[in-house]
């Protein structure tokens, strides 16, 4: 495995304090040293994301990526440093890295593929069951081979499955992106009938939104 295809990704979901809320007239100089900031941090961002309307307690999402879990500490802190980041509070965060698919050695996540991010996201961590790891590998690779042809049927939902394992509190991080929403809901709906859903332990939260330009999704902010 190269270093570019040991890539880190974190997933970091805002909110927007009713005592710390940034006053309108601020919101673009503060959106524009944020963005700024995060451009130069060492970190690419694939995405800032509204999420108004999606969750109460959430309002903002940040996807951020790079080949290190180091540089993207040091972007995420140097976005907390600027006076955007500063009036809000860390909702969720989590952080993933691309590690080479047991059965699919040639699945790799849209966004390590070069692909450009879509309009909507749909970020989940999941959990397997506790049988899940000792089934026969042919038995995980069956039902994975499975999945994997009932998600061909949405060539147009990209998705992007990274490692959690001792991250965080789950073991996979999913985003799945479209142009169009409902897209990825009929697949979400859809998967549900693979038999690999027995072995799905938990996955929550979901944080649904749009993508935005920064500044775009700050005036959304309340």
């Amino acid at each position: 495995m190269t270093a570019e295809q040991n890539l880190y990704t974190l997933y970091a979901a805002f909110s927007a304090p009713a005592a710390r809320r940034l006053p309108e007239e601020r919101r673009a100089a503060a959106a524009a040293e944020a963005q700024a900031v995060l451009d130069g941090a060492g970190a690419t961002v694939r995405g800032s994301y509204s999420l108004q309307g999606f969750r109460a307690e959430a309002d903002l999402l940040l996807w951020l990526i790079a080949p290190t879990a180091d540089a993207l500490q040091d972007a995420i802190v140097a976005f907390r440093h600027t006076e955007l980041g500063r009036s809000l509070d860390a909702h969720w965060t989590n952080i993933g890295v691309h590690r080479e698919a047991e059965f699919a050695k040639s699945h790799i996540p849209a966004f390590l593929a070069g692909e450009e991010p879509r309009k909507y996201v749909c970020v989940y961590p999941f959990v397997r069951s506790l049988e899940w790891y000792l089934l026969e590998p042919d038995a995980r690779s069956g039902m994975l081979r499975e999945h994997g042809m009932m998600g061909r049927e949405y060539p147009d939902v990209r998705a992007n499955t990274v490692s959690a394992f001792a991250l965080g509190d789950y073991e996979w991080l999913l985003a799945f992106e479209a142009d169009e929403l409902t897209r990825i809901v009929d697949l979400m709906r859809h998967l549900r009938g693979a038999e690999a859903r027995r072995h799905t332990r938990e996955e929550l939260p979901f944080f649904t939104g749009i993508r935005k330009p920064l500044t775009e999704v700050v005036a959304d902010l309340p």
